[in-house]
């Protein structure tokens, strides 16, 4: 069988098509080389612990490296000192057992396996012992890899442990210890508090508070996806244009891991094969990969309902991504705000330029959809109107988007004409997406460009059938500032290679004209709806 794009768990440069994280591996062992402690904490699925896999083999000529997961780990391992020494020595023999860690004395072996099997009380104060001796009669600097640390993050006994480890670092200089010891996992265990004292006297204090700050960006680059699909190319022969479709995956992911391996997989044995996309070379196009996109953002995966889950157990989140998207104002990235610290920490959202921004436009699709399909907005009588509408709206297989604006200008200001300028800040966007979505839904998808997000002004792309409209809504600031507006829109267009775009003012002026007209701007036709 040859390589396939994999998206089922860890991902093997020999049987997968993969993007090279040499960057990312490079800077990683600096952070080893120098002896640091740190924690890989990054978003479900951003490659974590396939990184951690290559990892181990770019440590190994210079160090011992036990990589360990927690994956599984019953809850009988955290009842105390004794089952959690005995079980963690169980994985580290496990690694020398099958080869994956080398050149371990036959000694530390030994010791190691007595514990692991032993039966009688031991304590923390024991096993750093084990630690020292282990450390000091290796011939080589040994290195501690722990995956999957989330499963364990809410057990004092490993706090503890963390706690022992923070005291070796603190005085390595005189006692052997691990040169450097790595965590991954989804939450930043540094943030962890170990309770140092009886319960009531409340006091905390940082088991992982020596750990070094983890800056490596590993997110998958626009050059590393060309890489990939050029072996791909290789192989198959389709005819791509490598540079375009690479583009297109890494404007959609912003280089997620995930949804870089799943769009490219959807491409390749969903969309390639279809009665639309018969064979490689036409499902590896602009068209396919908006089929693709189209595809996932319809899936039930992992990934996404974890996101989707994380939305009811943080409300104070969902509040504040549900304003981010609707409300068209910007918000500032504050790490200290638990709310945008939580959201950046589970890959929902991102620092750009010190403000707040969805991490890539495949999960900005997906909250809005996922706000836009709650029962109460289903009750809105503007979606009403959509759904009575909608088949009115297509020609020739495409959309009419100058008749979509012209029947919601109708239906806006029959419904919410006497609405104030604040119900038009906050609500008029999601209307607008509320009465495109049911038209569009099934076949085309929508994004908001984020560079406009925060602007007083919104700029939608509509994908359907691989054509696109560009629609900017804004809030009427009069007249100086609407041409400006127009000047802009016409600039992006030019962007897009389009001869037309839209746009829709939200006008709460009494004397304002509402419809439909067109205007010329810089060669571009704009169409614009007043409500």
């Amino acid at each position: 069988m040859g390589k396939y794009f994999n998206t089922e768990g860890v991902c093997l440069p020999d049987l997968h098509y993969m993007v090279e994280v040499n960057r990312q591996l490079r800077e990683i062992k600096n952070l080893v080389d120098a002896g640091k402690y740190f924690t890989i904490n990054r978003a479900r699925q951003y490659g974590k612990t396939t990184t951690i896999r290559q990892l181990v083999r770019a440590l190994s000529p210079d160090y011992i490296v036990f990589s360990i997961s927690f994956e599984g780990m019953g809850d009988f391992v955290y009842r105390d000192d004794t089952n959690f020494c005995r079980e963690f020595s169980g994985l580290l023999c496990d690694t020398i057992e099958y080869g994956e860690t080398t050149e371990v004395p036959k000694e530390t072996f030994q010791i190691l396996s007595e514990y692991a099997k032993g039966e009688k009380q031991l304590s923390f104060r024991e096993y750093s012992n084990v630690i020292s001796q282990m450390c000091r009669d290796s011939v080589k600097p040994v290195i501690l890899i722990i995956d999957e640390v989330d499963q364990a993050s809410g057990s004092t006994t490993f706090l503890s442990f963390l706690g022992m480890l923070r005291d070796k670092y603190l005085k390595r200089i005189d006692r052997p210890t691990f040169q450097s010891v790595i965590l991954a996992g989804v939450h930043d265990i540094k943030n962890l508090k170990l309770k140092m004292r009886g319960d009531e006297e409340q006091q905390y204090n940082s088991p992982w508070n020596i750990a070094a700050d983890f800056n490596v960006d590993m997110s998958l680059s626009m050059d590393g996806i060309a890489e990939m699909l050029e072996k791909y190319e290789e192989d198959w022969h389709t005819g791509m244009d490598v540079m375009e479709m690479a583009g297109m995956i890494s404007n959609y992911t912003s280089g997620y891991p995930y949804l870089v391996s799943r769009l490219c997989k959807i491409i390749d044995e969903r969309v390639s094969g279809s009665e639309k996309y018969p064979d490689k070379r036409s499902a590896w196009s602009k068209s396919g990969f908006l089929e693709a996109e189209r595809i996932l953002l319809q899936e039930k995966n992992t990934l996404f309902e974890s996101l989707i889950h994380k939305l009811t157990t943080y409300p104070e989140m969902d509040e504040m991504l549900y304003a981010l998207l609707f409300s068209g104002r910007g918000i500032a990235y504050n790490p200290m705000n638990p709310a945008i610290d939580i959201a950046s920490m589970f890959g929902f959202v991102k620092n750009r330029d010190g403000m707040v921004e969805p991490a890539n436009r495949i999960f900005d699709t997906l909250l809005y959809n996922y706000y836009l399909s709650a029962n109460e907005m289903h009750e809105k009588d503007i979606y009403k109107a959509s759904l009575k509408d909608k088949n009115q709206f297509i020609t020739g297989g495409q959309l009419n988007m100058r008749l979509i604006l012209e029947k919601f200008v109708e239906h806006f200001t029959e419904l919410y004409a006497d609405s104030d300028e604040t119900f038009l800040e906050e609500e008029g966007r999601k209307y607008f997406l509320l009465y495109l979505r049911p038209i569009i839904n099934g076949i085309g998808n929508y994004y908001i460009e984020s560079r406009t997000r925060g602007m007083r002004r919104t700029d939608v792309i509509v994908d359907y059938r691989g054509e696109q409209s560009i629609i900017e809504m804004k809030i009427w600031h009069g007249d100086e500032y609407n041409r400006r507006g127009e000047e802009q829109l016409a600039e992006y267009l030019e962007d897009y290679k389009k001869s037309k775009g839209y746009m829709i003012s939200f006008n709460f002026n009494k004397n304002k004209q509402v419809g439909v007209h067109e205007v010329f701007v810089k060669n571009k036709v704009l169409v614009e709806a007043v409500v």
